[in-house]
């Protein structure tokens, strides 16, 4: 799960990593009265989306004046902000956030991810603030500094100082030991709050010498939110697709893609292999959308519902290996979905192992208009020729 920078940013108060003076608007009018109770000029407005590159596509705007805030914010709440994340047709911004201006001398990265090859977290430092960290780590990767960490142990205070003392020129005593104890709230936010990545960047040090999170972006384990119910209550419906958001609520894996097949398979390695497939085949995936091994006959029915639901859908392949999951249970939702909603594409289906006969014989006997095939290949150069 995502949360906006404005949340993150409360999150790191309560964790004593120092932020800057701000606060969210909803309005231009709410923007100027916030500019106006924060130290500046300079202020900065900052579109609020789950969606990096917002500097790139103008989502954040410096201001000189309390009319120059009002204005950015007006521009930026009332078009679609179009990033290199986005897609071409850009995301609606509902909020913006607007902060003091900070001078700035230096710009670090700093932050958190696991590393699933070593199982443990791993914070990631870099001089090369402001930039994305893949693309440092793939031209400059001597800028990236790297320390593994054990969770039976924590972020060891020998951590911190291989960090600090790798800055150069090295920052006076009292700004390392800021820096220090940034590293090591920052960790223990990670620990506390179930992150899966938790990021800074830019990690500022301003000319008055004081280290500032100028940003910041924060991931949680979604299989942990039953334990972190305030976390929980951060989410924000409007920055997931509709269809995905209806998705969650049936307890469906659904990913909302850009192609034209629709697909329903149980098993997310099933369904990766199925959108290779698809592509290979000349055809691109609409959806990833795994019902799993356990998926009941209406959670099949919600799901192709769901499917059906996007315009963009010209085939259905529905792809089943009969494991933990019957055959018969897939195919009478198939059947119970399509009498309740009027199934217009061509649909392709292809279902092995578990009481398979069966299910064959129930989709026999409706009065669906299907094609079966009799493997996986098969089943995706027959749907990618529906839509060829």
């Amino acid at each position: 799960m995502k949360i906006h920078e404005f949340q993150a940013k409360d999150l790191f108060r309560t964790f004593g990593i120092p932020v800057p003076s701000g606060k969210v608007a909803y309005t231009p009018g709410q923007a100027v009265e916030v500019a106006q109770g924060l130290p500046g000029p300079p202020w900065v407005v900052k579109a609020q989306i789950h969606a990096g590159g917002r500097g790139k596509g103008g989502g954040i705007r410096v201001a000189n004046s309390p009319h120059e805030v009002g204005k950015a914010a007006d521009e930026v709440l009332s078009n679609p902000l179009i990033t290199p994340q986005t897609g071409p047709s850009g995301q609606k911004v509902r909020q913006v956030l607007v902060e003091e201006g900070l001078d700035i001398e230096r710009e670090f990265y700093l932050g958190i991810v696991i590393d699933r090859k070593l199982a443990s977290p791993v914070m990631i430092f870099s001089q090369a603030g402001g930039m994305e960290i893949e693309e440092v780590s793939s031209k400059h990767p001597e800028l990236v500094l790297l320390e593994t960490i054990d969770i039976t142990q924590g972020f060891m205070p020998y951590q911190a100082r291989n960090l600090s003392y790798a800055i150069e020129p090295i920052p006076d005593k009292e700004v390392l030991k800021v820096f220090s104890a940034i590293t090591s709230q920052l960790y223990k936010l990670f620990i506390t709050k179930d992150c899966s990545l938790v990021e800074i960047n830019p990690l500022v040090i301003t000319k008055s010498g004081k280290p500032v999170a100028l940003d910041a972006k924060i991931n949680f384990d979604d299989n942990a939110l039953f334990r972190q119910k305030e976390v929980a209550h951060l989410h924000d419906p409007y920055e997931m697709d509709e269809l995905e958001v209806k998705a969650s609520q049936y307890n469906l894996n659904y990913i909302r893609l850009d192609g034209n097949i629709g697909a329903m398979v149980n098993g997310a390695g099933l369904a990766m292999a199925t959108m290779d497939l698809i592509k290979l085949a000349g055809a691109e995936p609409a959806n990833f959308l795994d019902v799993g091994g356990g998926a009941s006959e209406e959670m099949v029915t919600n799901g192709l519902k769901i499917i059906l639901s996007d315009a963009r859908v010209k085939a259905i392949l529905i792809n089943i290996f009969g494991g933990i999951m019957r055959c018969d249970v897939l195919a009478r939702g198939v059947v119970k979905a399509a009498k309740e909603v009027d199934i217009k594409v061509p649909l392709i289906v292809r279902l092995e192992g578990t009481n398979v006969e069966e299910g064959r014989q129930i989709l026999r006997n409706s009065d669906l208009d299907f094609s079966v095939a009799k493997d996986m290949e098969e089943a995706a150069r027959m749907v990618a020729s529906q839509v060829s």
